[in-house]
């Protein structure tokens, strides 16, 4: 907007103004109304206007809207991280609320390293991760990750970490492997880098269970995570699985772990569990160490100021409590295969187009200069910010990005709709995409 002292994203784009939303749509000051296929950034996911959430938000304020955690605990956290811990992966009972997934990743690596001091074994120090993932933008955060493009500017602040390979079958399965045979191999590449650091002095893996925005919804093949969870137990290694962004319903489970049918030791979720209606992020932990903690110092010695709040709390307790009592997970498993059949149809044979993949409600579509080699788009055409702006000058919000492939090379498009969206507005997003990327791609 002009005469606006905001500092933007992004210094060169003059954006539209939002004045409201309306379930899937967002509206601007022109009354120019955007479909929100990709939920923000997969936030979303109840639609922009549920009344229900909006009056526990009010109701709220009118009782209390404040209270430090250092001094009080407060009935929506409690009742919230009751919720939580009831419907979470067994032994996941200790819920630790920030205001964003960045400070809930943040809040994990901490409690990885305060748990091995705690109970003696204070070399525990290192944290592996795999290359083309993003765990936050706080510098832990940022740190722990594997997105190139973010970290640019920040590499000599960050600690140092040990990437391996993500599971990417469309890029590295080779025609002589089955899935099964891939997902070992690079679930092997674990081991290999424990040993090549030493077990000892290794603390933590992190991995997101269905990859986000930087690789474009990668989804593990089958035994994939059950080998990685056997590894980190051979080592005495935590395994901290970031949800943030595939989690509280977005895969058609409320947490994505559970369709891997393994318990990870620390949990990070947001997004979705405040479904953008108040910041809200939260890291969920096993019992064991909360116990550590508790027999040791007695003091986790991480904070912030917003921990817990009240009416953050109040708003995600309504937006979990419908998740769960109105059965979402089912619909979202039959309105992602609905959305995956459309976009195959619409796109599936678009020269563009060489991958559409992921799991529920949140799609990736991987764009190629050319379908048969799966060759990317050179750099400099920028496919992912013009497909961006194109869309959106047509009434479309996706989440495009660059660097699918390496950090450098490839482009995608994540998809990421409200739980709400019916089929008449999954057909518009494919027709609308198509539309898209003929324009920029030809």
């Amino acid at each position: 907007m002009k005469n606006s002292n905001i500092f933007p994203r992004h210094t060169n784009y003059d954006l539209p103004n939002a004045i409201r939303g309306e379930g899937c749509y967002i509206i601007d000051e022109n009354d120019k109304w955007y479909l929100d296929a990709s939920g923000g950034a997969a936030v979303s996911c109840l639609g922009h206007s549920d009344k229900t959430v909006q009056k526990a938000i009010i109701e709220q304020t009118k009782k209390l809207s404040f209270a430090h955690t250092s001094f009080f605990t407060s009935e929506p956290a409690e009742l919230l991280a009751n919720l939580l811990a009831k419907h979470s992966p067994e032994g996941l009972d200790r819920v630790y609320f920030v205001s964003s997934g960045s400070e809930a990743v943040e809040s994990s690596l901490k409690l990885a390293r305060q748990y091995f001091v705690e109970i003696g074994n204070p070399e525990k120090h290192k944290i592996i991760s795999r290359r083309q993932s993003y765990h936050g933008n706080t510098l832990g955060a940022l740190a722990a990750g594997g997105n190139v493009s973010r970290r640019t500017f920040f590499e000599k602040l960050l600690f140092e970490t040990s990437l391996i390979s993500p599971c990417y079958p469309y890029r590295h399965q080779t025609q002589e492997e089955t899935e099964s045979e891939y997902g070992l191999r690079v679930a092997n590449e674990l081991e290999e880098e424990i040993i090549n650091l030493g077990p000892e002095n290794v603390m933590a893996f992190i991995a997101e269970t269905v990859g986000g925005a930087t690789a474009g919804a990668l989804t593990p093949v089958i035994g994939y995570f059950k080998r990685i969870r056997e590894i980190c137990n051979k080592y005495n290694i935590l395994l901290i699985l970031d949800e943030v962004m595939c989690g509280m319903g977005r895969t058609g489970s409320l947490f994505a772990c559970e369709d891997e049918e393994i318990i990870p030791d620390i949990l990070t979720v947001a997004k979705g569990l405040g479904a953008g209606y108040q910041p809200i992020g939260a890291m969920i932990c096993q019992n064991f160490i909360y116990d550590a903690i508790a027999n040791g110092s007695g003091f986790f010695q991480h904070g912030h100021t917003y921990l817990g709040h009240p009416v953050a709390c109040a708003a995600s307790f309504s937006v979990l409590s419908k998740l769960i009592n109105e059965n979402f997970s089912s619909q979202v498993r039959e309105k992602g295969q609905y959305l995956q059949k459309n976009l195959e149809l619409h796109l599936g044979q678009n020269q563009f187009v060489g991958d559409i993949r992921g799991r529920g409600l949140f799609r990736g579509i991987e764009l190629v200069n050319n379908r048969s080699t799966k060759e990317p788009f050179p750099k400099k055409l920028n496919i992912a910010g013009r497909i961006k702006k194109q869309a959106l000058d047509i009434g479309l919000i996706c989440y495009p990005m660059q660097g699918t492939i390496d950090g450098s090379k490839g482009d995608h498009i994540l998809i990421a709709p409200p739980f709400i969206i019916n089929e008449n507005q999954i057909n518009e997003i494919s027709t609308k995409l198509k539309s898209t990327i003929d324009i920029v791609c030809n």
